[in-house]
């Protein structure tokens, strides 16, 4: 079993990106692994850990095809709709609140 090269934090040599540095240039991991570490130190807990990857083994990223659109399309309607009042608020409803603002609101009054 071979280790990792470990850099340190902004001192990794060129031909490495994280996977969301990968993303931004269009790339992909591709089924590679990851190939080094960089660790950013911090003062009480352990290193921040990112993982690196060949920038010349990646391949591009797929394109989205039709079906994945839609698919995308489904998924975000159905974060649109209240679980309490089952109308669509033409938002996003955080998964934390679990219903709209109006029914947030109605139920802080209710607990008042």
């Amino acid at each position: 079993m071979s280790t990792l090269p470990v850099y340190r934090w902004r001192l990794a040599p060129d031909g490495y990106a994280t996977y969301r540095q990968l993303r931004a240039l269009g790339l992909r991991p591709g089924g590679q692994g990851v190939a080094a570490q960089l660790e950013r130190p911090r003062r009480r807990r352990g290193p921040l850990v990112a993982y690196l990857y060949r920038i010349d083994r990646a391949l591009p990223v797929r394109p989205m095809t039709p079906a994945k659109w839609a698919a995308l399309g489904k998924a975000h309607a159905a974060q649109q709709v209240c679980a309490n009042c089952r109308l669509d608020v033409g938002y996003r409803i955080p998964r934390s609140a679990g219903m709209c603002g109006t029914c947030i609101h109605l139920e802080e009054q209710r607990a008042a």
